[in-house]
């Protein structure tokens, strides 16, 4: 009889627990496979952010599975690119570039959605987010300061060839707004007793005769600004600008490691493992809409001297000396 009741009292406890238990296996099932779907207007190399997110344990083609979603820079297709996810569907979301943002923000309202990244101003007032500290809803993620930094590079680029008195940005096309950075660019030009002009580029074919065009015009100089198609056709941009003898400044570090002039802007790995971060804590039960949306901490100053030999350039030593890395 003792024993009876002893086995009955440790099988309540037993049934108590499993129901206790149940719930969180039921949020983090055994053996699950994580779907994120990644939405961009280009395609966008990934190595960084697959590294990033290895490193918290998430390894595709074990617990992780990846749904990419490529618009080919016809930005009216994000929004059907963007349902198309929602209906496959996925986990979390991860867009890259504004478009893009707002298109999965539009397509769902309770998938989660990171930002990797949102690039100029808006944010707040394209409806992505209610606020930097309290996002609200779904939408999360890295605010890349992009118009601020293009405005930077500029000035880098007229520290770096300061006779310049004509110079250029590129304009990638696909409904991008290039007045959103070109007022302070202007201004800055004015001050250095230079003109702005700005050279549009028809396709990933178009940088050698865009570059040619600048040459016949007399561009001493250009501003290759944040934009998802030129970090994804640089090593072109890099090519054409060494060809038409044209000094250029690029967004990422690994764009003047590959041979371009100069480089300023975040940290790329850097971003991606902030990125992965947001992944892993929503995929840990966080809410979107508490993770307040973080900006670039880290920067990077890459100026390739080969290139500047190659060009004719004395890059100045005082520009030097604030390089975080150079390439002799």
């Amino acid at each position: 009889m003792l024993v009876t009741r002893i086995f009955t009292a440790g099988l309540t406890v037993l049934v108590a627990l499993l129901l206790v238990i149940a719930p969180a296996a039921e949020a983090q099932p055994a053996g699950k496979v994580w779907r994120i779907g990644y939405l961009t207007p280009s395609d966008i190399p990934m190595e960084t952010l697959i590294a990033a997110l290895r490193e918290l344990g998430y390894v595709e083609g074990r617990n992780l599975r990846f749904e990419i979603r490529t618009a080919q820079n016809d930005l009216d297709r994000l929004p059907e690119l963007a349902a198309d996810l929602v209906r496959t569907p996925v986990d979390i979301i991860v867009a890259v570039s504004p478009p893009a943002i707002v298109a999965a923000k539009r397509a769902t309202a309770t998938i989660p959605v990171i930002m990797g990244f949102w690039g100029g101003e808006g944010l707040i007032e394209s409806g992505a987010v209610a606020s930097f500290s309290r996002p609200g809803g779904n939408v999360t993620g890295v605010y890349m300061l992009a118009d601020e930094l293009d405005v930077k590079r500029f000035e880098l680029l007229l520290d770096a060839v300061p006779k310049a008195r004509t110079v250029a940005m590129l304009n990638p096309g696909s409904g991008w707004n290039v007045s959103r950075a070109t007022e302070g660019m202007r201004r800055i030009a004015e001050s250095h007793g230079a003109q702005l002009l700005i050279s549009d580029v028809p396709g990933p074919d178009g940088y050698d005769s865009t570059f040619a065009a600048m040459r016949k015009a007399r561009v001493e100089a250009v501003l290759v600004p944040s934009f998802p198609r030129f970090y994804r056709e640089h090593r072109l941009i890099v090519e054409a600008a060494a060809r038409h003898r044209i000094p250029a400044i690029y967004e990422w570090g690994d764009m003047a490691r590959g041979g371009g002039l100069i480089a300023y802007g975040p940290v790329i790995a850097d971003l991606n493992r902030r990125v992965a971060t947001y992944v892993d804590k929503i995929f840990k039960g966080a809410n979107p809409g508490d993770l307040p949306v973080e900006q670039p901490t880290k920067f990077e100053l890459v100026i390739n001297l080969k290139a500047a030999k190659a060009l004719g350039i004395a890059i100045p030593q005082s520009l030097l000396l604030r390089a975080d890395d150079v390439i002799e």
